[in-house]
């Protein structure tokens, strides 16, 4: 409960979690804006212990943000909720600062108060320009805009589920603290069948599991992963774009609850040498008329043609879009086969050192598994540029040649900030602004890290990262 200065109790919203996954879920199957709209602002004007709305964007490179209203100013300001764009780098110019925050009201979550506080329920918002247009520097409106239009034009969905790896260290504030010649300390050093049952790491992820249970998440398993001090936990696919929402949230959630803890939850792709990195696994389908279009028990692994055509055109486009699904120096140094990393341009149902997984599936769980996704990638931006090259790339046709040259992934960002300028394909799927504006906060980063990667992870790829950086540590060198 709050308790102000005089000591009084303020009766601010604390929900059970049996209470908070039955609303959570329920509040998931309202689908329609509208109806979700109506339903979820009656609630937060007629809930007298609801204090504030959380609400959650992006910026073109994947960083969350938060925004704590008063409910009352909220409900009062739906039409007129803005912010200063040109504060937050790399998302708008000084001119176009004015930007407007849109409120997607599907999102809508109740909160665990002991891991968000007391009294707050949650929405995330797509950002639009002054006349409501979407910008083009949120891709989560963009992919939100394009899932819409599938939909319409002829009833096709898109669903993903993430599988994001990450590590526990030890003490707060690691990464802004890191130190080359310390490197980072984990808290525990068993893995996959060597994390005993109540040990910091098992401690930690049984609360994070609980808390995004009953945020609606629909969980599956987790486990401590292959490295020491390393943990995943997967849950159910969903509509493209609230796994995406959920994508961020989880993230959310590790850091705040490793923080409640006295410890860093990182998704530095590799934070340590010579043990497995994290990446994140995109499993996707495509649903038409309720029907999987990527499964056939006849195709080549289970995999329809569509599918197949799919992969084709994602294997072709792999170093165009590298940089989008590998953003940060350090993302590259997990692109080693030697790790279970994916660095080959190629398509496998077993090879893990393969770009794309065909996992072994039935007609409801055929699927596309993207290896090479770091964990730091924008999920919006990522899954934009998939479902569009899925669908619409008609550069390349399925090679009937079983000879093919073997390709590799960009090994440093350097090459993939080469790669991606020069694809006329970037540029004609992000529009030129909007690439311009990403490859800008890219080469910036680049240019203040050594060209080559080297066998130690340095100080400045790690607090010029794009989910560390802050204002203050930016400019201390």
């Amino acid at each position: 409960m709050g308790e102000d200065i005089n000591g009084s109790l303020k009766q601010f919203l604390e929900l059970s979690y049996d209470e908070l996954e039955e609303l959570n879920l329920a509040a998931r199957q309202i689908t329609d804006p509208k109806t979700a709209e109506k339903k979820h602002a009656a609630y937060i004007a007629s809930e007298k212990q609801i204090k504030a709305v959380t609400v959650f964007f992006s910026d073109i490179e994947g960083r969350l943000h938060m925004l704590d209203y008063d409910k009352r100013f909220f409900l009062g300001s739906l039409d007129g909720l803005t912010f200063d764009g040109s504060s937050i780098k790399g998302l708008s110019e000084i001119q176009e600062s004015d930007l407007r925050l849109v409120i997607d009201w599907t999102s809508f979550t109740y909160l665990p108060a002991d891991v968000f506080g007391s009294g707050k329920v949650a929405v995330f918002a797509n950002i639009c320009n002054r006349d409501l247009s979407p910008y083009e520097s949120d891709y989560r409106s963009q992919l939100q805009a394009y899932a819409r239009m599938l939909f319409e034009k002829d009833g096709t969905i898109a669903y993903m589920a993430p599988e994001i790896e990450g590590f526990l260290l030890k003490g707060t504030d690691a990464e802004q603290q890191y130190d080359e010649s310390r490197g980072f300390e984990l808290i525990s050093t068993g893995g996959y069948y060597h994390s005993l049952p109540l040990d910091d790491l098992r401690h930690f992820i049984d609360n994070v599991a609980e808390a995004q249970r009953v945020m609606g998440f629909q969980n599956e398993k987790d486990h401590p992963e292959v490295a020491p001090s390393q943990f995943e936990m997967n849950y159910s696919y969903t509509e493209v774009v609230r796994a995406c929402d959920q994508a961020q949230l989880y993230k959310l959630v590790c850091r705040q609850i490793a923080a409640s803890m006295g410890m860093t939850a990182t998704f530095l792709p590799k934070p340590i040498q010579k043990i497995n990195g994290n990446g994140m696994h995109l499993n996707f389908s495509v649903v038409k008329d309720g029907k999987n279009i990527f499964y056939d028990p006849k195709g080549q692994d289970g995999l329809s043609d569509i599918g197949w055509q799919y992969v084709e055109r994602l294997l072709y486009r792999a170093s165009d879009l590298c940089l989008i699904f590998n953003p940060s120096i350090n993302s590259y140094r997990r692109l080693d086969p030697n790790f279970e990393a994916p660095n080959q341009i190629k398509v496998s149902a077993i090879d893990r050192s393969s770009m794309i997984r065909i996992p072994l599936a039935n007609s409801r769980s055929s699927r596309i598994e993207i290896r090479s996704v770091a964990p730091d990638a924008n999920p919006y931006l990522a899954m934009f540029v998939i479902l569009k090259t899925g669908l619409e790339d008609k550069a390349v046709k399925r090679s009937k040649d079983k000879r093919e040259r073997l390709r590799f992934l960009p090994g440093t960002i350097t090459d993939a900030i080469r790669l991606f300028q020069a694809s006329d394909y970037t540029t004609k799927i992000l529009g030129e602004s909007a690439k311009n504006k990403y490859l800008e906060q890219k080469k910036v980063v680049r240019d203040r890290n050594p060209r080559e990667l080297g066998t130690t992870i340095k100080d400045s790829e790690v607090i010029y990262h794009h989910e560390i950086t802050n204002q203050y540590l930016w400019n201390q060198f």
